[in-house]
């Protein structure tokens, strides 16, 4: 049974130090903090344009379901349903922002790098193939010319 377990522990210690799981840490604390830099910019900037261009800012944009919505000073609803439609927009804004922002700035550019780097790799591969063949071809010449010297070499006595 402490073989298994020793092998479970290796196995789990390849499987952090594989490199993925670190890369998708990090990936996961950037991507943390870089929604609470969309948000900002969402509430502090395209709420407020919202607001100037409407009545209130884009989270205060409701609509009642079933009877008047009533409110009490502690912000909490009284009667009706209140259907939050500015809160939702705000999200899906930006949602629409930070995906934007990593396929700019982080897939497309990656893309075009990884295009490149197989364009290269496939000529240098053409490359080496042509010398390749080349090569073979001399060495073809070179076996029939052995052979041809053999053969004219052995007819004559």
């Amino acid at each position: 049974m402490t073989e298994e377990k020793t092998s479970v522990l290796e196995g789990f210690k390849a499987f952090l130090l594989r490199g993925n799981v670190i890369d998708l840490a990090v990936a996961v604390v950037i991507g943390a903090a870089f929604t609470n830099v969309v948000n900002s910019v969402v509430k502090g900037v395209i709420n407020p344009l919202v607001g100037a261009f409407g009545t209130k800012d884009l989270d205060h944009y409701q609509s009642c379901l079933k009877g008047p919505c009533s409110v009490n000073d502690a912000g909490e609803v009284t009667s009706g349903i209140p259907i939050l439609w500015g809160t939702v927009l705000s999200a899906v804004l930006s949602f629409v922002i930070t995906a934007a922002v990593v396929y700019f700035l982080l897939v497309l550019p990656m893309a075009k790098y990884l295009a490149r780097a197989a364009a290269r790799k496939a000529e240098k591969e053409g490359v080496q193939e042509t010398i390749e063949v080349s090569e073979l071809e001399v060495l073809k010449e070179i076996r029939d010319a052995l052979i041809s010297q053999r053969g004219s070499g052995h007819s004559t006595p």
